[in-house]
């Protein structure tokens, strides 16, 4: 049985950000797709849920060269899928849109919502996470921005503090020769959640980079591993050399969906396949 809450759906940013510090607990609404589930297994108890698809503010979607691309937080993830400069500029972000659960649900699913929801198997965040994206976070002591990779702090959770709501996410202008590419591997073909999902990033410089979903309680950002696969260079060899290496970089676990051994191998292929299906695509 559904919860008995108000309901509230504000015009404006002020208006959102008052009405979340005056009424403690209040859950956000924007796409739904985690928040009704949760209503009706009866897993919350949500006294206050605001709908926050009326501020126009928040439904911002642009691209300028030389700074990159705001996604407000009721940007839907087909809008994404269906805007140019995300497939052209960001594709690891493209196909890890494509990725996530069916058609109708992305039709009502964000990109923020996603991300808030701070699930560690979540297609988005891996891909987010090699472009170096960053959230601003509005609250009633004002304006922070704050890393992704800093977002999140465990399983369902994040930064965010009392009154504070994501308004955008923040990803810098990749530029011209920049490859990327986001692998899945699921229990099922079609929408399933991931057993693990992979991105993989080899910027116009040269520079490789990867992140992770379902193997730790958050998505992480294998800093220390693509560190050495810089020093040694981006070669078959090398790719080999991290599809093992990666084993000492995350701690998965056993689950419904996988073994944890099953996990360790093919966080290893997936890396292994990512890189090189773009050093291929640069020769």
């Amino acid at each position: 049985m559904l919860s008995t809450f108000d309901y509230v759906k504000p015009q404006s940013l002020n208006e959102a950000i008052q009405y979340l510090g005056n009424n403690e607990g209040t859950h956000v609404l924007a796409g739904g797709t985690d928040l009704m589930i949760l209503l009706r297994k009866d897993i919350i108890n949500a006294k206050h849920v605001m709908d926050i698809k009326g501020i126009k503010e928040l439904d911002q979607l642009t691209f300028k060269e030389g700074e990159g691309a705001t996604i407000g937080a009721t940007v839907v993830v087909n809008r994404l899928i269906e805007t140019d400069f995300v497939r052209t500029r960001y594709p690891a972000l493209h196909q890890a849109c494509e990725h996530l659960a069916s058609y109708q649900l992305r039709n009502r699913a964000t990109l923020v919502g996603n991300i808030c929801n701070a699930s560690p198997g979540a297609d988005l965040p891996p891909a987010l996470l090699v472009y170096d994206a960053t959230v601003r976070i509005v609250g009633p002591n004002g304006e922070r921005v704050v890393k992704l990779e800093e977002f999140f702090t465990g399983v369902k959770k994040t930064v965010l503090k009392q009154g504070e709501l994501v308004v955008s996410v923040h990803l810098p202008d990749p530029g011209e020769g920049d490859r990327s590419v986001y692998l899945k591997q699921s229990r099922l073909k079609g929408h399933d959640l991931a057993t693990v999902g992979v991105a993989t990033r080899v910027d116009s410089h040269g520079k490789a980079s990867a992140a992770i979903a379902a193997v730790a309680v958050t998505p992480l950002r294998l800093r220390n591993l693509e560190d050495e696969i810089n020093k040694r260079g981006l070669s078959e060899e090398t790719f080999l050399w991290a599809a093992e290496e990666i084993k000492n970089h995350i701690r998965p676990i056993s689950d419904v969906r996988s073994s944890a051994e099953y996990r360790l191998h093919i966080s290893g292929v997936l890396l292994k396949r990512g890189f090189i299906q773009i050093t291929k695509k640069e020769g």
